[in-house]
């Protein structure tokens, strides 16, 4: 079963100023983007060189993070938030080649990740992948939409990946963490990925000045401590929180200066 919530709102699309979610795609090696994003996120590579390896690297953890829910942990639904423009091994195509009956709800709020959301809603017979236009920033907006498709009397899987950084107070981004985990029920698991200026990363806090000044929307980074706050009340999944890059990963994989962790609700 596949289903649909989305309006596309053309009128909102802006192609005279960067945003996050093309440039991710043109780092990614996408085409879904304007030379507006070409031209800031030259200019942040040039800055900060290993962007892209962490843009590679967040959609790694991505696959390895739902192979690991969707297989050893049984997690069969998936609540991905802030998911961005599509591109190979979606959140739902990872998990149905894992668990053929897995069910799975993108959510966001940006108009060119609407007009792509058909290339995402695609399922197996046996599953359901929905789409749900909504802002991260209203998650008792979010977890109304999520149902019937997921069920929340059963263990969700919520991916907050590389989107908490948009939310630049970090009460508010606090609060968004706490309601949604609040509405899960037990075995329940948040995954998060995050920008630091730790792990060497001190070389971006320039190139976030930059893209503040000349992209939206405006990002932040936080540190291990602020990071480990989203987690509060949950048990770390092995190895903890780490570089996203090295989260459940081959021997030897290079560290990049985005936080990575899986969470279990007890």
């Amino acid at each position: 079963m596949t289903e649909a919530r989305t309006t596309l709102h053309n009128d909102r699309i802006r192609s005279d100023i960067a945003h996050n979610a093309r440039v991710w795609n043109y780092w990614l090696g996408g085409k879904d983007n304007y030379p507006v994003d070409r031209a800031v996120g030259d200019q942040v590579t040039g800055m900060y060189p290993s962007i892209g390896e962490v843009a590679r690297a967040d959609r790694a953890f991505l696959g390895r993070a739902v192979r690991y829910l969707a297989g050893d942990a049984g997690i069969g639904q998936f609540l991905d938030i802030g998911t961005g423009l599509p591109t190979a091994d979606n959140t739902h195509e990872v998990a149905q080649h894992t668990a053929p009956d897995s069910r799975i709800v993108y959510v966001d709020n940006d108009p060119i990740v609407l007009a792509h959301a058909r290339a995402l809603l695609t399922s197996s017979p046996e599953s359901a992948t929905e789409y749900i236009d909504a802002d991260a920033r209203h998650p008792e907006q979010v977890l109304r939409a999520v149902e019937p498709t997921l069920d929340l009397k059963k263990p969700v899987a919520v991916m907050l990946l590389g989107i908490l950084n948009f939310v630049l107070d970090a009460d508010e981004a606090q609060r968004i963490v706490r309601t949604l985990m609040d509405a899960m029920p037990s075995g329940s698991h948040l995954v998060l990925t995050h920008p630091t200026l730790e792990l060497g990363g001190e070389g971006n806090e320039a190139a976030m000045r930059f893209w503040n000044e000349n992209a939206t929307p405006p990002i932040t980074a936080r540190s291990r401590a602020e990071f480990a706050a989203f987690l509060t009340g949950l048990e770390l999944v092995e190895p903890g929180i780490v570089s996203c890059a090295r989260w459940r990963a081959e021997p030897g994989a290079m560290e990049v200066a985005q936080f990575g962790a899986v969470a279990r609700k007890p």
